[in-house]
């Protein structure tokens, strides 16, 4: 069903993985990274760069190569701001300047700081088909493992000074060492290098009286600063691919420097690059910061969005295109842009060939681990939300959505159970009064005060045709039409009507499927009210 040759052509991801393979040669295995330090919880702009990363890897695996795909979770980092959103904030600050790797879970649930928020996102995306190798490194600086590459990087210090130089107002003093010392006794790094016998021993002092001697092959202390240590893992993991962010990306950002760095000091070159750009959050206030806790975790989006979805935000736009996630309305229109994505992928309904491939090349890259048989259920989310206000019962919600549906796949009762879960928390998290419903046990009295003669006497009708007689929906539509013709009232005010005596509303969803999932009786019960 897929024409591969001419989707590789059109979508973004396959043409950066056309760049890797012929930039980077025919290679047993390619390494595509990324990483963050889990300095608070890891927010869905964060997620940008994994999910551009996978959707790369996942290009090169369509092209039959194989792929490691590794995510460093940079938790040697220091402990930079306690984020505002934390409890034990006086006892958090006493750790600034420590590994984050070494700052207490404040909640108490995990071995550290650092660890909490790593799993945090590490259980979020079971459902997403990322296949990642994570690495924590502080294992890695705390084991010596990049003992080597350090000393590289010390003995050829005045040129990386120079590199970097150029790109500060300021130069770095001229006995500068690109080392950071996390101080034995006190395990800040708030220390200072104090001498370097240019193979692999340091004498560093802390601002806490302590001084010490030690080879850092031996002990595990010290890591260069991030425009050293980043270059300096691309030359370690042989990494192929890495994308950034705008504020790396930037002139004179830590890209410049790391590309210059890993060729002239490293001798390897540069991995292909690939810059992406924010996310705006649509229906929520505040740019995201993880530091400062006002954020938006992968696992919240995943709250309100199936999984399969969230991957289509990102397959079908580019990395460098910025873009709003909608917790608003604005989220409805979401859902149908994938559906009509998804029947373009099987019903090829797209008269445009070009379009066309390119539909069903962001469909393959959004659907998670295996690929549905058939045109799956596409429930209206909005109608997903009434409907489940309506029935106040899940099960009965599901029943619903599947009705209308010849004989459902799995795949489809998964997406039912998925979707009703996201009205579910969307309903309680972000709706507005607007899309509220609250069925009323009785018509209020001041509807009935409000409601004409002949309104009046068509839901009096409407409930006694209920009470002698089974209606299929549409036969439902029938009977209201020759309602109102007998009431002489005209079809708007009939609706009127009937929304404020079920639900206190002038409008409300789809009269007819509306009442099924309340229930005849429960709608006979309310309009008995009207007598």
């Amino acid at each position: 069903m897929e024409d591969k040759k001419n989707a590789g052509l059109i979508h973004w991801a396959d043409q950066v993985a056309d760049q890797i393979i012929t930039e980077k040669g025919d290679k047993k295995q390619y390494v595509c990274a990324s990483g963050i330090t889990p300095s608070g919880t890891v927010h869905i702009g964060n997620f940008r760069e994994m999910i551009t990363t996978d959707l790369i890897v996942k290009a090169l695996e369509d092209r039959g190569k194989k792929v490691r795909f590794i995510y460093s979770w940079d938790d040697y980092d220091r402990f930079r701001k306690v984020p505002k959103n934390l409890p034990e904030q006086d006892r958090l600050k006493q750790f600034l300047g420590h590994p984050v790797s070494s700052v207490p879970d404040p909640y108490g649930c995990h071995k550290s700081y650092a660890e909490h928020f790593e799993k945090q996102l590490e259980e979020s995306l079971k459902d997403l088909d990322l296949n990642i190798e994570f690495i924590r490194q502080n294992e890695k600086f705390k084991s010596c493992t990049y003992a080597e590459n350090i000393r590289t990087a010390l003995k050829a210090r005045a040129r990386i000074k120079k590199i970097l130089d150029k790109f500060r107002k300021e130069a770095h003093p001229e006995d500068w060492i690109p080392l950071e010392v996390y101080c034995e006794k006190c395990g800040t790094d708030f220390t200072k290098v104090t001498g370097y016998d240019e193979e692999y021993e340091i004498s560093y002092e802390c601002r806490c009286g302590n001084k010490n001697k030690i080879d850092f092959r031996k002990v595990g202390i010290v890591k260069p600063p991030w425009r050293v240590d980043w270059p300096m893992r691309w030359d370690v993991e042989n990494v192929d691919f890495e994308p950034g962010g705008k504020e790396h990306s930037s002139a004179g950002g830590s890209r410049d420097t790391a590309k210059v760095i890993v060729k002239h000091i490293f001798q390897t070159e540069p991995p292909i690059y690939k810059m992406y750009d924010y996310i705006i959050l649509k229906g929520i206030g505040g740019k995201m910061s993880g530091s400062l806790g006002n954020v938006i975790s992968v696992q919240d989006v995943l709250d309100v969005y199936l999984p399969e979805i969230l991957r289509f935000l990102f397959a079908g736009t580019k990395p460098n295109k910025e873009f709003a996630l909608a917790f608003d309305d604005e989220l409805f229109k979401v859902y149908d842009d994938f559906y009509k994505t998804e029947r373009a992928y099987f019903l090829e309904d797209e008269k445009n060939p070009k379009k066309l491939a390119h539909l069903k090349r962001v469909y393959r890259l959004s659907i998670p681990f295996v690929m549905p048989k058939k045109l799956p259920i596409q429930p209206a989310f909005r109608t997903v939300c009434d409907t489940l206000q309506a029935t106040q019962d899940k099960g009965r919600t599901k029943e619903i959505i599947l009705a209308d549906f010849k004989d459902p796949l799995p795949f489809d009762n998964i997406r039912a159970e998925k979707i009703i879960e996201c009205a579910d928390s969307w309903l309680s998290r972000y709706a507005t009064e607007q899309f509220k419903i609250k069925i009323n046990d009785k018509v209020p009295k001041k509807v009935i005060s409000e409601l004409s003669d002949a309104q009046v006497k068509a839901l009096k009708s409407v409930k006694d045709n209920l009470k002698s007689n089974t209606y299929s929906a549409d036969d439902l539509f029938g009977m209201f039409k020759e309602t109102v013709t007998e009431e002489n009232l005209e079809m708007k005010d009939f609706f009127k009507g009937f929304y404020l005596a079920l639900i206190g509303k002038e409008r409300g969803p789809r009269l007819t499927g509306f009442i099924k999932a309340i229930g005849e009786k429960k709608v006979i019960e309310i309009l008995e009210s009207l007598d």
